[in-house]
């Protein structure tokens, strides 16, 4: 029998209205039950709402070391489950335990994070030219912020909003995907335990077109951040604009690790192998694209291949990766897997669905690196959310940092490389969000700005650190001539 989540709204548990739950699955094990959430409707939606604008004042009001506070005691109820929400990660979303466990003490470290400056989160003072003048400037909550936040970091992603926007006084509600929202869930059980006032923060699950339509739409939210797919999130931007609300999207990526002939290439192999194939490919940042030196590329396949073929693929609490989160997305690297193939792409391992008695029910790839990948390929230009690498040969660093760019995605890329000219040429002139040199595209500080150019972003409002601040916040100027 599944656990039953309910949403959380004014500070209450409460069944949606449609009187209908979503059930997920193990997707290890697709017959295990691991939860059933909320199926909500509009309606739902709009309560949560007006349970945020109802707060919004008295929560603006709040001293931040007061905010802090709450923040600061639901991360500890969050570190104490963590070895708790470690498991439902891995049962209901796949990761390794492993990386299940990074997750969540992330999540952890965030809201300890933005606990602490709410300390700082006073203006500035600069100087009139009268001398009976007090110029200063202060920064106010934006008011009601809608979160909607996808399946693959389904702890992290609603912390990193969550967090830095009740830090800033701003109330508001988050759908989180239901394919894993009970992570999500005990982020609103810590803060519900934590004393948060009823109505700050409240959680809706529910489908997109009605759940997500509502939030974005609605006259009294007045900011949304989104997380997702380029598709969904330019029509959120536009639909959300339109109504003149503060929009922050954070969308797909196709990242590139450029590897120079200069490299040690075990390292450079390794580097990139982990940005593959960690969470099973499944990270906006995960590196698709390797764009490799000839003179260096076939000794970086045989490499890379290595690390791929160690991999041992199973249930995330034993082995080294685990499935993909759903059939929809293993059918889908499996599609573009075939595409790659059709275009003259050549396999050089995996390709398909592993074989053997445990893999028999799971949603299971092998990892999987193509080689004489041309740039204009739909495998090189197209995001695939699974363990895919595409390997493009190229003849100098110029080439491989126009190929690099090449694409209409800009969210993270690496260099490896121990010439200092190319490092700095790659840095200047990427067309990425994240740039990082002899490291790879995955992983992310939580206080330095992170957000991706052209399809990767609305290249409006950066997360994490004060840029995630800043996002929730609006500042005014005062002239004091009292």
């Amino acid at each position: 029998m599944s656990d039953s989540k309910q949403n959380y709204i004014d500070g209450e548990w409460r069944d949606a209205s449609t009187g209908e739950t979503i059930e997920t699955t193990n997707p290890a094990a697709p017959s295990e039950s691991v939860a059933r959430y909320q199926q909500s409707n509009a309606e739902d939606a709009e309560e949560a709402v007006a349970a945020a604008a109802s707060a919004r004042d008295d929560w603006a009001a709040t001293p931040g070391p007061k905010r802090g506070a709450i923040l600061r005691e639901a991360a500890s109820i969050l570190k104490d489950r963590k070895e708790e929400l470690t498991e439902l990660l891995t049962r209901e979303e796949g990761k390794t335990h492993a990386e299940a466990g990074g997750e969540v003490q992330r999540a952890v470290d965030i809201f300890y994070y933005f606990a602490e400056k709410t300390r700082d989160l006073g203006g500035t003072v600069k100087a009139a030219s009268g001398s009976q003048t007090n110029l200063y400037t202060v920064n106010q909550p934006v008011g009601v912020a809608a979160l909607i936040t996808p399946w693959n970091y389904p702890i992290a992603i609603p912390a990193w909003k969550i967090a830095p926007a009740l830090a800033a006084g701003n109330t508001l509600v988050l759908k989180p995907a239901t394919v894993a929202a009970g992570t999500a869930v005990a982020i609103f059980e810590a803060l519900d335990e934590a004393g948060l006032p009823d109505g700050v923060a409240n959680i809706v699950t529910g489908p997109g077109s009605t759940v997500g339509e509502t939030l974005v739409s609605h006259d009294d939210v007045d900011a949304v951040s989104f997380t997702g797919s380029s598709e969904v999130g330019e029509m959120v931007y536009s639909k959300a604009t339109d109504d003149g609300k503060r929009v922050q999207t954070e969308l797909g990526g196709k990242n590139p690790t450029v590897v120079s002939d200069s490299v040690d290439v075990d390292e450079a192999a390794e580097i990139v192998a982990n940005g593959a194939f960690g969470v099973t490919g499944q990270a906006c940042t995960a590196c698709s694209r390797a764009i490799v030196h000839a003179d260096v590329r076939d000794e970086f396949v045989d490499r890379v291949v290595e690390h791929a073929d160690a991999i041992e693929i199973g249930p995330g609490d034993e082995y080294d990766m685990g499935p993909q989160v759903t059939e929809s997305e293993l059918e889908g690297t499996l599609e573009y897997i075939d595409i790659a193939a059709d275009e003259g792409a050549t396999l050089e391992t995996g390709g398909g669905r592993p074989e053997g008695e445990r893999f028999e029910e799971g949603y299971y790839v092998e990892p999987t690196v193509f080689t004489d990948v041309e740039p204009d390929y739909r495998i090189a230009q197209e995001e695939v959310f699974g363990p895919v690498l595409a390997v493009i040969e190229v003849e100098d660093f110029e080439t491989g940092l126009r190929v690099a760019n090449d694409v209409d995605y800009g969210l993270a890329a690496s260099i490896i490389t121990e010439n200092h000219t190319e490092a700095e040429r790659f840095v200047d002139e990427i067309e990425a969000g994240v740039a990082k040199v002899n490291d790879g595209t995955t992983g992310l500080e939580l206080h330095v700005p992170f957000g991706g150019f052209k399809r990767s972003s609305s290249e409006t409002w950066r997360e994490q650190g004060d840029a995630g601040l800043d996002f929730y916040t609006i500042e005014k100027t005062v002239y004091d001539s009292f």
